[in-house]
């Protein structure tokens, strides 16, 4: 049974902690053993506040023995490169994930293409489908989950029929997709990755964003939904994809200098792609446009000549 320590930390299973981020800024997980383990570690600007929140669990960072990430991303690999240097500890991920960080590669992994910031680590082993990861006395199954990233997995404890499903299922909504990295198949592989999940039997989901929840059926249909409809209408694939990689250059910058922020997406590989791609090169329209629903619907807010990400306090 789930204990909750405090507003962001609950024990799924004993000693197995999970830790709920803000938005947009990845989930993870401590397991308190002897070594401890940890599955994700955020954004490299929130280390400090990643350290703090495992240190209440008792964990020390330098005592760290093992990395677990879901897929090479920046909000995921963010904390590694400094948690490996304290704790000399081992990482893994799938094999895919393995390479990109092997061969330091910059464009697979996103950071590159999104001006992201994450620092490449010593990658020690690569996950396999269908591999068995012990987690102190938890046994979880590694499934292989393409679509928002072609490394991304997620891991199910059969037993306690726990899920933690990454950035592959979410509640409500859809991780992004990248059809420039990813390939233009990237949503039919999201598509058979979440089918592949379907016959699981769970009882509990853990995201890599947003909050725990219970119903696992309603939340892949609400997902496949959402993907078909991106085969549909590439608009609202584009449309999505502007806003989340938005958040997410605040969630990383902290603050950003609103009459900078076009002529900086301007320069990025992305942003002019994706309008290029979806809208035409109706580059400053989207942006306009896209500021506005984010200042609508709270996800931002303006001050003193900055945007910044959250609501006001």
């Amino acid at each position: 049974m789930t204990r909750r320590y405090s507003e962001n930390i609950q024990e799924i299973l004993n000693d197995f902690f999970f830790i709920q981020r803000g938005y947009l800024n990845g989930n993870h997980f401590v397991y308190r053993g002897d070594p401890p383990i940890l599955i994700d570690t955020g954004y490299v600007a929130d280390l400090n506040e990643t350290e703090n929140l495992i240190a209440a669990l008792g964990v020390d960072l330098t005592h760290i023995g093992l990395i677990i990430n879901t897929h090479c991303h920046c909000d995921h690999i963010g904390g590694n490169r400094h948690i490996q240097d304290m704790s000399g500890c081992e990482t893994a991920l799938h094999s895919i994930g393995k390479h990109f960080i092997d061969i330091r590669d910059d464009w697979s992994t996103w950071s590159r293409y999104y001006n992201q910031e994450a620092e490449f680590f010593q990658a020690t082993y690569g996950l396999e489908d269908g591999e068995i990861v012990d987690i102190g006395p938890y046994r979880f199954e590694i499934l292989h989950t393409p679509g928002h990233s072609a490394d991304g997995i997620v891991l199910f404890n059969r037993q306690e029929k726990v899920l933690l499903s990454s950035d592959t299922l979410w509640e409500n909504d859809v991780a992004a997709v990248t059809e420039r990295i990813e390939g233009s198949r990237t949503v039919f592989s999201f598509i058979e990755s979440l089918n592949s999940l379907q016959g699981l039997d769970v009882r509990e989901v853990y995201p890599g964003h947003g909050r725990p929840f219970n119903d696992f059926a309603g939340a892949v249909g609400k997902s496949l939904t959402k993907l078909r409809k991106y085969l549909g209408d590439k608009a609202k694939l584009g449309n999505d994809l502007i806003k989340k990689i938005m958040v997410y250059t605040l969630l990383m910058r902290r603050k950003v200098q609103e009459d900078d922020l076009y002529q900086e997406l301007m320069q990025t590989f992305w942003y002019p792609e994706t309008v290029d791609l979806y809208f035409q090169g109706e580059y400053r329209r989207k942006y306009i446009q896209t500021i506005g629903e984010l200042l609508d619907k709270k996800v931002i807010y303006r001050k003193d000549g900055f945007l910044y990400p959250g609501v006001k306090a």
